[in-house]
């Protein structure tokens, strides 16, 4: 049985739901062509899906988690407790033994399977620029825009490691420098040892012949 704090939630959720509908429109949702509207648009739903998974969490006590990659391979995740623990539950969910379904249920999985197979093997031919035929216009722009979306994220991956290639290159230049003047620096010192060595041992040379010339022109 609900409190009655959890009842009058319930009354204030159903009201604003009610307050909507009376309030809205049905909306056609397709996909936009404009690319910079399409990734407005991705950003303010993902966030009001996030909200949306958040409300459901708090509100009715339940574990959620939220995945999406965008059309650019960027992952954006929210979870409520840990993404961690959701995906731990969900595997040992998977893991459990099930019944096993009727021959008729059997068949239409492989049946949607094989389907969707189909579609995603003609997707890819598509994608490299294969079994064009009968598309429409609008099937073509679509294609031309995912292709330009990703010939761009491939463009800024290649930019980005050419810039760290050359970041690094530049570090090994300095390092490689940096080496080569400390091994002058120690040649040099090197050099001039060995030269005052030299000096102190030719004014030694030089004292001791005079001190025997002395000793000569003395007998």
């Amino acid at each position: 049985m609900f409190g009655v704090e959890e009842k009058k939630e319930i009354v204030k959720v159903e009201e604003k739901k009610k307050k909507k509908r009376m309030g809205s429109r049905d909306i056609e949702i397709e996909k936009t062509d404009n690319l910079i509207r399409r990734q407005v648009a991705f950003s303010e739903r993902r966030k009001s899906l996030f909200k949306k998974a958040k409300e459901l969490s708090i509100l009715c006590d339940v574990e959620v988690g939220v995945i999406v990659f965008s059309s650019t391979g960027k992952l954006y995740e929210f979870s409520r407790p840990s993404m961690e623990h959701i995906l731990s539950r969900y595997g040992a969910e998977q893991q459990q033994p099930n019944a096993q379904p009727p021959p008729q249920v059997v068949e239409l999985d492989t049946a949607i399977l094989q389907e969707e197979m189909a579609k995603l093997r003609s997707a890819y031919v598509r994608m490299t620029g294969k079994e064009l035929d009968g598309l429409q216009i609008k099937e073509l722009q679509d294609l031309e825009n995912q292709l330009s979306e990703a010939i761009l994220s491939v463009k800024g991956k290649k930019e980005q490691v050419l810039v760290e290639q050359l970041e690094k290159s530049r570090l090994q230049e300095q390092m490689a420098m940096a080496e080569i003047e400390d091994l002058r620096k120690q040649l040099e010192e090197i050099k001039n040892k060995t030269k005052s060595e030299l000096g102190s041992s030719s004014s030694d040379h030089g004292s001791k012949y005079r001190s025997l010339r002395m000793r000569a022109s003395n007998c």
